[in-house]
């Protein structure tokens, strides 16, 4: 964020004679999130670092947050002042209610959209008899139902259906292992995030339950830390669909200049210096740890922090700031007439309202430099195109994501899944795709009869009546 805001701010191109300011509102996960979205509505006045540049008071756009759940206590707070909400990585589909959250929009697609190709997907590769698991929150309950939902109208059924979350407990997680034991399905379509994942995969890998394909939701299915838990092996073989990958060109420059003295105040570079280069920042701190000299460098780092080869969803910040870089341009540069408000009139410049910054995010659509368009539909959502991945194993013994094919929801209905021809890792070693049905397909002379109180994919394969016969596989009975 602080990459773009720098960028858009040495642009002579863009914004003339405006500086853009921020604040940043992160605590590791311990910050109360509302207390935040109150303090950004309190004003930013003397909290915005600079010289000569006129101070205002009212944030007139706020980024994040990653999760659906705080992004949705946020946006109930901050939409009564109209004050427009992006988030780079809340995909619940509910967020696209404008009437229930009229000043938020998204640079990641809406759930909506990837349960939908993840039922594709599963319809794709024969598997019409899976189980189905999700976090016990917004975004697990909201994507799981839009999954079932459509993958029920594609022909696939669904042995089960499970609700859990790390905070559980732990007699939840043993249930869901006890019904996964007991199941005849073989593939298990997870949405939920990589906190869920990772717990249960490790319950899994120590009961030594490892026939598994697993089919992941965006939230986990890339998420690094998977490869560092103890049951990362029962993973491997996983597909799901991400956002797709992209370049930034001078953040990795950017990320290498940073330095302590840059900010003082953070704790998260506080911490992060000290881990990296071993030594305490703090000359009182009782710590086995040396001083650390002031000339310690990122430039020959080579940590996560530094790798910009994966920016799937560090992209969608940068699209966030540029979305709302490009609203407020187009509002300093209005014409008469040219405004989309109700009434055509330009906005007084000089005293910027959050709402009408709303009103041009709502027309924004624009390139940027690596040739992505950029724009919100009526519901302030992006449009939905993503990767499929296949996880495999690395060389060093980790994880990584394959890309082995694409999901396009803007293209026709049969073109929107597209394989690359790169080979697919599957679950358990398998070296073909693995099968997961209620019943096999009735052989030519037999037909399937319905088995009572079960799902239509359950079946039984009964031999024609004398007289009759039957040249098709799976025959119906009439």
């Amino acid at each position: 964020m602080i990459f773009a805001i720098n960028e858009i701010n040495r642009n002579p191109d863009m914004l003339p004679g405006v500086k853009l300011g921020y604040k940043i509102y992160d605590n590791c996960g311990t910050m109360d999130i509302l207390r935040a979205a109150l303090a950004l509505l309190s004003g930013l006045k003397g909290e915005i670092s600079g010289s000569s540049c006129s101070e205002i008071e009212s944030v007139q756009a706020v980024l994040g947050h990653s999760g659906s759940g705080p992004t949705i206590a946020i946006e109930q707070v901050l939409a009564r002042f109209h004050i427009p909400v992006i988030s780079h990585f809340a995909t619940c589909a509910c967020l696209s209610n404008r009437n229930e959250y009229p000043t938020f929009f998204r640079t990641i697609p809406s759930d909506y959209y990837q349960s939908r190709a993840l039922a594709k997907l599963v319809m794709y590769f024969g598997w019409t008899w899976i189980g189905a698991i999700a976090s016990d929150n917004e975004y697990g309950l909201s994507g799981i139902t839009a999954f079932i939902q459509a993958a029920r109208e594609l022909g696939v059924c669904i042995e089960y259906s499970e609700l859990f979350v790390s905070t559980d407990p732990p007699d939840s997680l043993q249930r869901i292992v006890r019904i996964i034991r007991q199941s005849s399905s073989k593939v298990i379509m997870a949405f939920m995030s990589h906190r869920e994942i990772t717990l249960l995969a490790t319950e899994l890998f120590r009961q030594n339950v490892s026939d598994l394909q697993w089919v992941g939701s965006d939230a986990w299915i890339t998420d690094p830390s998977l490869a560092e838990s103890e049951g990362h092996s029962i993973l491997v073989g996983s597909l799901g669909f991400v956002v797709t990958n992209t370049v930034i060109p001078g953040l990795e420059d950017h990320l290498r200049q940073l330095h302590p003295s840059q900010f003082p105040n953070s704790q998260f570079v506080r911490d992060f210096w000290e881990h990296t280069f071993d030594c305490s920042l703090n000359k009182t701190a009782d710590t086995q740890w040396k001083l650390c000299s002031g000339s310690e460098s990122l430039q020959g780092d080579q940590s996560y922090f530094t790798d910009v080869s994966e920016l799937r969803f560090i992209s969608n910040v940068y699209k966030a700031v540029y979305a709302v870089a490009h609203a407020l341009n187009n509002l300093l540069t209005c014409k008469e007439g040219d405004d989309p408000s109700y009434n055509g009139n330009c906005p007084d410049t000089k005293n910027i309202e959050p709402w009408q910054v709303l009103q041009y995010l709502n027309t924004v659509n624009f390139t940027h430099k690596e040739g992505e368009r950029v724009y919100f539909d009526s519901n302030g959502d992006s449009p939905a195109r993503y990767d499929l991945v296949n996880l495999q194993t690395t060389r060093k013994g980790g994880m990584e994501g394959v890309t082995v094919g694409i999901y396009d929801a803007s293209l026709p209905d049969t073109n929107q899944f597209i394989m690359n021809n790169i080979p697919i890792v599957w679950g358990n070693e398998l070296n073909k795709v693995p099968e997961s049905v209620c019943s096999k397909s009735c052989l030519p002379g037999t037909s399937k009869v319905l088995q009572r109180g079960r799902p239509i994919c359950c079946y039984d394969c009964m031999p024609c009546p004398a007289g009759e016969i039957s040249n098709l596989t799976s025959k119906d009975t009439d």
